[in-house]
């Protein structure tokens, strides 16, 4: 029989037969559960047969790899207990998610809480008896067949949709189930799992298409790492900025302007806040804000290449005879401003800043609070600069975003280069080019930064700004990108020292990204307790009696006098009911005024958290309040 080499960790060549399983390799570690192997680069079964030489790597349960592949697995194990509990039931697909996993079915009835505590029982079942999960590899044909007399005509249509001649099934039990794999070896594996919700979702995620059942789920390698995690989804759900931004009276929403946001007085506050703080950057870092136009001729789209790439995402309409689309993006209209005048390279590089409003068509289904609306701003600028000035713009943006998110408490930061997508414009030289330059100024910064192949926007690659909030999440808010293909379709140009003219290049960029977004990510991070800057009430003054009115009245002039954001609750209301609507309202500072307070011409303050300050005149505290709001705006060092 064949003999193939196999090269394991610690650099060890090992020779086995051909078609020996992946599993029955030497060199495992002890003291962890492998689950499956990466061959070549590549996650594989640990049942699957080695053809040829090859590296291999363990992939153990506890790993990255190993929890997506138990997730993974588990959806798998949902699915079977779903179809056992409720025959006639369809699955659909039921891919791993960041924190867990969903399945969507095709069930006539809704799946009810009572129901999902039934599935969970019948998967500890299942997980109990340890089935073995094995792979199989059939002619397509031969798949549809099969699932078409199963009854599973949405594994028939997605079957129909793949190209290759053959396909790989997954059988645990008497269950099956279309899959590319890896799985676990056995079911017995799963052992911390919980299901968290039920939710409404479109086949393929097109709200033409008809409504499914998505149930949502989690898995982890340990009951421990299980219940920590569902103590972090608890806190989620008492930071959701939904709910939050309607006990805090921040927006809210109306069927008349689907997915589109009403900001409230407190919540326009905290909005133009964070604008006014960015307006206060450009002036330090050389940007200057312009306003643009609102819709524009399809023309333009057609030339910009969104017609192309991004009409579906968009909104038109015809007036006089010719089609207009509302802009989504700022970059297009920049370039008429760059252009209205001829320019040299001594103008370079040129910073224009737009706060316009931007509108783009997001599906029904996939639209939340303040995370993906259809009407919002960003913190929009783009940089018309020389291929010898990028790294130098790169240095000064990367020098902002540290300084923007050291402002907003947003300590761990991960960046990823993003890369050229499947549909993009321009030539591939051009795309290795503004690559090469991206990845040359994150490493000319020792910032270190992860590949992300194939998510470049369509006109360039760029680089993406994860930052993580309180509860450990990541979110994706700043970007930097880099394109070339802009200046060129738009013919823009610059007349070099040498008295030639040149390209410029332009630097898409944004730091918050959208404020809508940004306000939603903040609010969770904050649980809706902003900082002292940013908070729309700083302080509140409650009376102990109506005694107290006059002297209350006259410090919660004072304080205003100086520009705090102060209101006076006079109401006779019981002093305790006060404060706590105070903190419920999670203002920084309550101020207590009784008949003491006004003898001594002090306050008696309160923060947020609970703690009680002594009591202090006015100028004191207002003196107090000075100081914390410089420590939370001293620019980061």
């Amino acid at each position: 029989m064949e003999k193939i080499q196999v090269n394991v960790p610690g650099g060890e060549t090992l020779q086995v037969s051909a078609g020996t399983h992946a599993g029955e390799v030497g060199g495992m570690p002890s003291g962890r559960r492998i689950v499956a192997a990466s061959v070549d680069g590549r996650a594989v079964d640990l049942a699957r047969p080695l053809a040829q030489s090859c590296d291999i790597q363990w992939i153990a349960l506890d790993s990255p790899e190993g929890t997506d592949i138990l997730r993974h697995s588990t959806a798998h194990l949902m699915a079977q207990a779903v179809q056992s509990l409720f025959p006639g039931t369809q699955v659909t697909i039921g891919p791993t998610t960041r924190d867990g996993f969903y399945y969507d079915f095709k069930r006539d009835k809704p799946f009810t809480p009572e129901e999902l505590e039934k599935i969970e029982e019948r998967m500890r079942e299942l997980a109990g008896q340890d089935l073995s999960i094995a792979r199989e590899e059939v002619p397509r044909d031969e798949a549809i067949e099969l699932f078409r007399q199963m009854g599973e005509d949405y594994k028939v249509e997605i079957i129909s949709d793949i190209p290759d001649e053959t396909v790989s099934l997954y059988r645990q039990g008497d269950w099956v189930d279309l899959c590319r794999g890896p799985h676990l070896p056995s079911t017995g594996f799963i052992q911390a799992f919980k299901l968290t919700s039920v939710a409404g979702a479109y086949w393929r995620g097109d709200e033409r298409n008809e409504m499914l059942q998505r149930i949502y789920g989690t898995s982890f390698p340990t009951r421990k790492q299980l219940k920590e995690h569902l103590a972090l989804l608890e806190e989620a759900r008492k930071r959701d900025h939904r709910k939050l931004g309607k006990e805090l009276d921040l927006f809210s929403f109306h069927p008349a302007a689907p997915a589109s946001p009403f900001f409230h007085p407190k919540g326009a506050f905290v909005y133009n806040a964070l604008v006014e703080y960015m307006r206060g950057l450009y002036q330090r870092y050389g940007y200057q804000e312009v306003i643009t136009p609102q819709i524009f001729d399809a023309g333009l789209w057609h030339r910009s290449g969104h017609y192309e790439h991004y009409k579906d995402n968009m909104y038109f309409t015809h007036i006089d005879e010719r089609e207009f689309g509302v802009k989504p993006m700022n970059c297009p209209s920049h370039t008429f401003i760059y252009a209205s005048k001829k320019r040299s390279y001594r103008d370079l590089p040129i910073r224009l800043a737009d706060f316009g409003r931007l509108h783009r068509y997001e599906k029904s289904g996939v639209t939340a609070g303040l995370t993906r609306v259809r009407s919002f701003s960003q913190d929009d600028a783009h940089i018309f600069c020389t291929p010898g000035q990028i790294e130098g713009e790169i240095a000064a943006l990367l020098d902002m975003l540290r300084e923007v998110y050291h402002r907003f408490n947003f300590q761990d930061l991960e960046v990823y280069l993003s890369t050229r997508p499947d549909q993009y414009l321009g030539a591939l030289e051009t795309w290795e080019r503004a690559e090469a330059a991206l990845a040359a100024s994150l490493e000319t910064r020792n910032v270190a930064y992860e590949i992300s192949k194939g998510d470049g926007a369509f006109y360039g690659p760029k680089i993406d700004f994860v930052v993580k909030d309180a509860m450990k999440r990541g979110w994706q808010l700043g970007t930097v990108q880099l394109d070339f293909s802009m200046p060129e379709r738009f013919d823009l140009g610059f007349v070099s020292a040498s008295g030639t003219d040149e390209r410029p290049v332009m630097i898409h960029r944004a730091i918050l990204g959208s404020i809508e977004r940004f306000m939603a990510v903040l609010i969770e991070h904050t649980g809706g307790a902003f900082p002292l800057w940013l908070a729309p009430e700083q302080a509140r003054i409650v009376t102990v009696t109506d005694q107290q009115k006059s002297y209350a009245a006259d410090v919660c002039g004072r304080l205003r006098h100086e520009g705090w954001r102060v209101e006076l609750d006079e109401r006779n209301e019981k002093l305790g009911f006060k404060i706590r609507e105070a903190q419920v309202a999670k203002i920084p500072y309550a101020l207590v005024i009784g008949d003491k307070e006004v003898e001594n011409g002090t306050l008696s303050a309160r923060k947020r958290g609970g703690e009680n300050l002594p009591a202090m005149p006015v100028e004191a505290f207002a003196e107090r309040l000075r100081e914390e709001l410089h420590r939370e705006t001293e620019p980061v060092q």
